[in-house]
């Protein structure tokens, strides 16, 4: 089994998990079907891309996402989609 890794999130140290089985527990019941199906279409050129995508995602980071958000809107506004 993988070791977790660790990151710090708000200032507190917390794991992130590093293998399929971990990262699917980690998610919310609601994303592990999208989980699976991305992983299941990953190519050998991709999985790596596609865990790292989901292992972030399996720890909220609040200040992470209102940043992304926050750039979202700048590139609609900039491409002047309402």
């Amino acid at each position: 089994m993988a070791e977790p890794l660790k990151t710090f999130v708000g200032g507190v140290e917390v794991e992130v998990p590093n293998s399929i089985p971990d990262i699917r527990a980690a998610l919310p019941k609601e994303r592990r079907e999208e989980f699976d199906r991305a992983i299941n279409e990953a190519g050998v050129q991709e999985i790596h891309a596609v865990m790292r995508h989901w292992m972030l995602e399996a720890v909220p980071d609040q200040e992470a996402d209102a940043l992304l958000e926050r750039l979202a809107a700048d590139e609609t506004e900039r491409r002047g989609v309402a």
